[in-house]
C-alpha cells in the first residue's frame, strides 16, 4: 500500500507507521479533491476492511486510549478457535489412518478439510493477490509449497506444514504486539480526563474540550492535562515520563506546569497557556508515534532488499526442482519436494518486522529517558557522531548569570554605571540583561527609554532620557569609536557608554553545569573522538571553560552567522563516513542545528522552539543526557546487527541443507517462522535498557 499510493501523482508522502499501525498520506492540495477515490481503491485491493478518512486539522490530538488494547483481542481468541478445529481434524484424521488404516480417499477427507480450515485464508489472500499482479510473498510461498505436497503425495506433510506455520505465525503476531504494546505502555503520559472550574462548578471532561485560559484542578495522583502556569498550590511533581528523571520536582504559585507530569502532593489550581494538541504530552506523544516516518537507512535497505530477495529465491526455487531432474534424469518428485523446501525457508519475514521494532522500541526507550528522537535516521546516525560542537550558554554552563563586580570609570560611580546599563538593557530577554535587572532590583521608568535598539552580536543603543546609552561588548565600544579600558577578569563583561563616555564594565559570570565534565569525559569514553564549544563570549571566558572541561577544541566571540561558518569547516574535517553533532538550546542556535549532521537542543522540555529545531530533543538541561542518547543508539544498532545475522545466517543454513535433501518441511518451517520469532524476541530486549 505504501509504495503504490506513494507512486500516485499529488502524493506528497506515504508511510506506514507501525506504532499507530496506520498509513499516512500527504497529499498536494491540487489533487486532494480527486485523488482519495484513487487511494481508497489501492488499499481496499489489499485490506479491504481498512478504513480510509481524510483529516484536515492544524494540531495533532492523540486517539484515546482504548481498554481493549491489549496483546490478546477478540480476532486472535477467533482465530485460536479456529486453528484448535483444524489441529484436532487433522490429529483425528491421522489417527485413523495409524491405527484404523482407513482407506486413503478417508484420509484425503479430514487432510483436505483440515487443511482448508487451516490454511484457506492463506490460499484465497495468494490468489487474490496473484490476480493484482502481486506474487512474491509469503502467502504465495506457503500456498504453492503446501498444495505441491498434496500433488507429490506427502498429504499429512502438507498439513502439518500449513498448521505450524499458522501456528508460528499467531505466536510471532503476539510477540509483535506485546513489544508494540510494552513501547505504547513507555509513553503512557497522556491523562484521560481534566477537571475544569466553569460556572463556579467543578467539572470533569475530555482534555480536549479544556480552552486556553481556563482554570483547571490537579489532585494528588492525577496526571497534568494540560500545559499551565499555577495560581494556586504547592506541590511535587513526578517528571519521570517527559524527563526520565527520578527525583520529583517542586512547583509552586507562578511557576510552570507541564502536562504528563504526575501530582504527588498538594492540590494544584492551574490557569491553561496551550491547548491540549498543543501541550507538553501531545506533542511528546506525537513525535514518539510518528518518529517511523523517518526510517533509517538500514530500514530502507531491508525494504528493498526484501523487495528482491524473494523473487530471487523463488526462481531459485524453481531451477532446484526443475533442472537437476533434467541433467541426471528422473527423480523428479524429490527435487520437487526440495524446491517447496526452498521457497518455505526464503521468507524474509524476520527481517521485515524485526527490523523496523528494534528501532521503534529504541525510540521509545529514548523517551522514557528524556530523550526524544525524531526518527530512525537519526537514531541511526547517533552511532557514528565522531565530533560533537556544544554551544557553551545554557548547554556547557547553567545560563544563569549573576553580576559579580562592577568596575565605575571617569567619575561614574557603580550605582550610575549599574542605572545606565538597567536602562539600556529594561526591553531585553537576553539572560545577561536579566540578571543585569536582577541586580538592580528596583522598579524602571521605561517611559524614559526611547530609539531602543539590540544590535545582532554587539549590544544594545537606546536614549534614556536625552542620554545616548550603550551596553555591550568591545565591539560595540570599537565601532562607536569609545575609549574604553578592556577588563582583564575572567566572564562576561558588559561595558557601558554615556553619550560616547566610557562609564563603566559589568562583570557576570556564569557557572558550569554540575555533570558537565562528567558527560565530556563519558562521550570519549564511548568513542567520540572530538568535542568541540562554540560561544559569543570573549577568548578568556572560552578558555577557561573548554580547560575545565577538557574539550579538544573551543572558539570565542563568534557571532551567529560564524558559528554556522565554524560548524562547516569542522564538517569537512570530519572522518569519511562519520557524523557531526550540534549541542545547543534550540532558540538561538537554529541556524546551527539544522546545519549539523544531527541537530540537539539541550533542556527542550516544553520548548516549542527546541522541539521545532532539533532532530534530537534532550527533555533536561544535564549534558550527560546526550550520553544515554548515543548509549540506546548503540544498543539499537547492535540488536538490528544481530537479528540481521541471525536472520540471514540460520535462513542460509536451511536453504542449503533443504537444496541437498537434508532438511523436510518441519525444518523449513522452523527456518521461517522459527528465526521470525526469534527475531522479534530479540528485538524486544531493547525495551529492557
Amino acid at each position: 500500500m505504501e509504495k503504490e499510493v506513494g507512486e500516485l501523482d499529488g502524493v506528497q508522502s506515504s508511510v506506514v507507521n507501525l506504532m499507530k499501525q496506520t498509513l499516512t498520506i500527504n497529499v498536494a492540495p491540487v489533487a486532494a479533491n480527486t485523488i482519495a477515490s484513487q487511494i481508497e481503491t489501492i488499499v481496499h485491493s489489499h485490506e479491504p476492511d481498512v478504513e480510509v478518512s481524510e483529516i484536515a486539522q492544524e494540531y495533532y490530538i492523540p486517539a484515546k486510549k482504548q481498554d481493549t488494547n491489549t496483546s490478546y483481542n477478540n480476532e486472535d481468541k477467533k482465530l485460536t478457535i479456529r486453528l484448535a478445529i483444524g489441529a484436532a481434524i487433522y490429529g483425528i484424521g491421522m489417527a485413523l489412518t495409524v491405527f484404523v488404516k482407513v482407506p486413503l480417499p478417508v484420509e484425503l477427507v479430514f487432510l483436505i478439510v483440515s487443511y482448508i480450515i487451516l490454511g484457506g485464508d492463506v490460499v484465497w489472500q495468494a490468489v487474490r493477490n496473484i490476480s493484482k499482479g502481486r506474487v512474491f510473498d509469503e502467502h504465495f510461498l506457503m500456498s504453492v509449497s503446501t498444495i505441491g505436497a498434496f500433488v507429490i503425495g506427502e498429504y499429512p506433510e502438507a498439513v502439518a506444514v500449513m498448521l505450524f506455520y499458522q501456528v508460528g505465525e499467531f505466536f510471532q503476531s503476539l510477540a509483535v504486539e506485546r513489544s508494540r504494546k510494552s513501547i505504547s505502555d513507555l509513553m503512557d503520559i497522556r491523562p484521560d480526563c481534566a477537571t475544569v472550574r466553569r460556572n463556579g462548578e467543578l467539572i470533569t471532561i475530555s482534555p480536549e474540550s479544556v480552552a486556553i485560559g481556563e482554570i483547571i484542578i490537579v489532585k494528588p495522583g492525577e496526571k497534568i492535562p494540560l500545559d499551565g502556569v499555577v495560581l494556586d498550590g504547592d506541590s511535587m511533581l513526578d517528571t519521570r515520563a517527559l524527563t526520565g528523571e527520578s527525583v520529583p520536582r517542586s512547583v509552586h504559585k507562578g511557576d510552570e506546569a507541564l502536562s504528563g507530569c504526575m501530582n504527588q502532593t498538594g492540590v494544584l489550581t492551574i490557569k491553561t497557556t496551550k491547548a491540549f494538541g498543543e501541550s507538553t504530552a501531545s506533542k511528546i506523544i506525537d513525535l514518539v508515534e510518528n518518529a517511523s516516518s523517518r526510517k533509517a537507512p538500514t530500514e530502507n535497505f531491508i525494504t528493498t532488499f526484501a523487495r528482491y530477495y524473494t523473487p530471487v529465491v523463488v526462481i531459485l526455487a524453481a531451477i532446484l526442482a526443475i533442472l537437476p531432474p533434467i541433467l541426471l534424469g528422473g527423480g523428479w518428485t524429490e527435487w520437487i519436494r526440495r524446491g517447496f523446501v526452498f521457497l518455505v525457508v526464503s521468507c524474509p519475514c524476520a527481517l521485515v518486522i524485526s527490523i523496523p521494532l528494534t528501532f521503534f522500541g529504541g525510540i521509545g526507550v529514548a523517551s522514557k529517558r528524556g530523550v526524544l528522537v525524531k526518527g530512525s535516521n537519526y537514531l541511526e546516525a547517533l552511532n557514528n557522531v565522531s565530533i560533537i560542537v556544544f554551544d557553551k550558554t545554557g548547554t556547557l554552563t547553567k545560563g544563569v548569570f549573576n553580576v559579580t563586580d562592577i568596575l565605575p570609570a571617569n567619575g561614574f560611580s557603580k550605582e550610575q554605571v549599574l542605572e545606565y546599563a538597567v536602562q539600556a538593557e529594561s526591553f531585553s530577554n537576553h539572560p545577561i540583561a536579566k540578571s543585569i535587572l536582577s541586580a538592580y532590583g528596583k522598579e524602571i521608568d521605561q517611559s524614559v527609554i526611547s530609539d531602543y535598539k539590540e544590535i545582532s552580536g554587539y549590544g544594545i543603543s537606546a536614549m534614556a532620557g536625552k542620554k545616548k546609552v550603550y551596553a555591550g561588548n568591545t565591539k560595540l565600544m570599537d565601532s562607536e569609536h569609545v575609549e574604553y579600558t578592556a577588563c582583564e577578569k575572567v566572564g562576561t563583561k558588559v561595558y557601558v557608554a554615556v553619550d560616547g563616555q566610557y562609564a563603566g564594565c559589568i562583570l557576570i559570570t556564569d557557572e558550569v553545569k554540575p555533570d558537565s565534565k562528567k558527560a565530556i569525559s563519558d562521550l570519549k569514553h564511548i568513542g567520540v573522538e572530538k568535542t568541540v564549544m562554540l560561544t559569543g563570549d570573549d577568548e578568556k571566558i572560552g578558555k577557561a571553560v573548554a580547560e575545565e572541561l577538557q574539550l579538544d577544541e573551543y572558539y570565542a566571540q563568534l557571532f551567529p552567522d560564524q558559528k554556522v561558518e565554524k560548524v562547516e569547516l569542522l564538517d569537512s574535517k570530519k572522518r569519511q563516513g562519520s557524523k557531526l553533532a550540534f549541542v545547543g538550546d534550540g532558540i538561538n542556535d537554529a541556524p546551527v542545528l539544522a546545519r549539523a549532521d544531527v541537530g540537539i537542543a539541550m533542556g527542550g522540555l516544553g520548548s516549542d522552539a527546541a522541539i521545532e529545531a532539533a532532530d534530537v530533543v534532550l527533555m533536561t538541561d544535564e549534558p550527560s543526557k546526550l550520553v544515554d542518547a548515543i548509549d540506546v543508539a548503540k544498543a539499537t544498532k547492535q540488536i538490528v546487527m544481530q537479528n540481521i545475522v541471525i536472520a540471514l545466517g540460520i535462513k542460509s543454513v536451511f536453504l542449503i541443507l533443504g537444496a541437498l535433501g537434508i532438511a523436510g518441511m518441519w525444518e523449513a518451517v522452523f527456518g521461517d517462522v522459527g528465526v521470525t520469532i526469534i527475531a522479534v524476541l530479540n528485538a524486544m530486549r531493547i525495551l529492557k535498557k
